[in-house]
């Protein structure tokens, strides 16, 4: 009885999260188009795009973050019965999410009237200012998005946001050549074909009618309440995905202070590594919606199963990537680089990659049932032990203080994903039995 009821978390789970996985796969792709095509038109152009595409990376993660806090919300009360509740959650995190947008629109408009202080080429900036003020207009339409689709999520529907991402994707694209090439626009271009693809995604889950029956005659304006309620849960997550992406980021640094070759296996290291985290990702969004839901349940007993659940599935999909990485690292290799020099140092940084994969699992499924029972408000402390005390110190004591190189600055990434993972999944069996008490 006991293998057949976890066969049927296996199976729930793997239905939410193959949609997710999916989406973001698509994602990264589009993401490479658009690398791919811009570098095409002109090496000028790729490097204003790679300079205002950085420094906007870190605002996606804190406009992310602040969405996540929808999931355990809404899924509460949809697990509850509550669908008025669901839809008034739905408008409040529109509202909180689009606030945020602008928020974050007022931060970066102070980088814009001072690009010309960074340091830059001159000869970039013409290039630079028109693409970043087109990237600045579209995030508005991206954070709706995002509230819409943790909305979407945490209701179980994880297919129609796959599809509109994934439709999104091919959009920018065509936009992307016809703007770019045909039209001649260049990276403006590039730019303008994301602000309509972020519009109309936007759009297709706000015109979306077909939603889940329960939901059908259900009204609720925003809710000043449930408001306040995400903003508690969103901030703590966006700054802890913040400090996370930020410390990838200083290391990113480290690779330029030891050299081109470094800098280069560093990038092609990262795009591999990302697929496999986007497969635990779309895990661990999963658990959190089916977390969400038995909280609201008050099944105490699924909720600890459900993340059990999700790390043994999350450490099942990295041994075989890992395999799969080690089996084909010189075709990888040979795939994302000419150069023997970059090709063997990225080969190199595997058996640290390799290592870091345990620490990743247990950091993204707890964070995210962590966030699923809304218990956030020691992400930030653990991430900033993990990160800034641990593994950005000791990249820098790995490849400058014992000579590591880049294989140092890698080596810290165990030690930092770590950290991390132990600190959540400590906190989540103190918390979850707790509340199991308590309630």
């Amino acid at each position: 009885m006991k293998a057949f009821a976890g066969w049927e978390r296996v199976s729930a789970l793997f239905t939410l999260a193959l949609p997710i996985v999916i989406a973001q796969l698509g994602s990264i792709l589009q993401g490479w188009a658009d690398t791919i095509m811009v570098g095409q038109y002109g090496t000028p152009e790729l490097s204003a795009a790679g300079f205002v595409n950085n420094a906007f990376n870190l605002i996606i993660y804190f406009l992310l973050g602040i969405s996540y806090a929808t999931t355990p919300v809404v899924g509460t009360y949809f697990s509850k019965g509550e669908y008025d509740s669901v839809i008034q959650a739905k408008r409040s995190s529109m509202l909180v999410n689009f606030l945020a947008s602008l928020f974050v629109i007022c931060l970066l408009l102070l980088l814009y009237f001072n690009i010309e202080k960074l340091g830059q080429p001159e000869e970039l900036i013409p290039l630079i200012k028109p693409y970043f003020i087109v990237l600045l207009c579209s995030l508005p339409f991206l954070a709706v998005f995002n509230a819409l689709k943790q909305t979407f999520d945490a209701t179980g529907d994880t297919k129609t946001p796959m599809w509109v991402m994934l439709g999104g994707n091919v959009l920018n694209i065509i936009l992307n050549y016809l703007l770019i090439f045909l039209l001649d626009l260049g990276l403006l271009g590039a730019g303008a074909a994301t602000l309509v693809s972020r519009i109309a995604m936007m759009l297709a889950l706000l015109l979306y009618k077909k939603e889940k029956s329960q939901l059908s005659g259900h009204h609720g304006d925003w809710s000043f309440a449930d408001a306040g309620r995400l903003v508690r849960l969103g901030v703590p997550i966006s700054l802890q995905m913040c400090l996370e992406a930020g410390s990838f980021n200083v290391t990113a640094l480290f690779m330029g202070w030891i050299g081109a070759t470094a800098l280069a296996a560093h990038q092609v290291m990262g795009t591999v590594s990302t697929f496999g985290f986007m497969v635990y990702y779309g895990i661990g969004a999963a658990a959190a919606i089916r977390i969400a839901y038995f909280r609201g349940q008050d099944e105490w007993d699924e909720v600890r199963a459900t993340a059990r659940t999700a790390l043994f599935m999350s450490f099942s999909s990295a041994i075989v990537i890992v395999a799969l990485l080690f089996i084909f690292k010189n075709s990888l290799a040979c795939a994302f680089t000419t150069s023997e020099d970059v090709a063997a140092l990225f080969i190199s940084l595997l058996p640290a990659f390799a290592c870091y994969q345990v620490g990743d699992c247990m950091q993204t499924i707890y964070a995210n049932s962590l966030r699923a029972v809304e218990d956030v408000k020691f992400l930030m402390i653990f991430a900033i032990i993990a990160y800034v005390i641990v593994s950005v110190p000791l990249a820098y004591i790995f490849a400058f203080r014992y000579n590591g190189g880049a294989v140092g600055v890698w080596w810290s990434f165990p030690f930092g994903l770590t950290t991390a993972g132990v600190l959540y999944w400590l906190r989540f069996r103190i918390f979850v039995p707790k509340q199991s008490i308590a309630e």
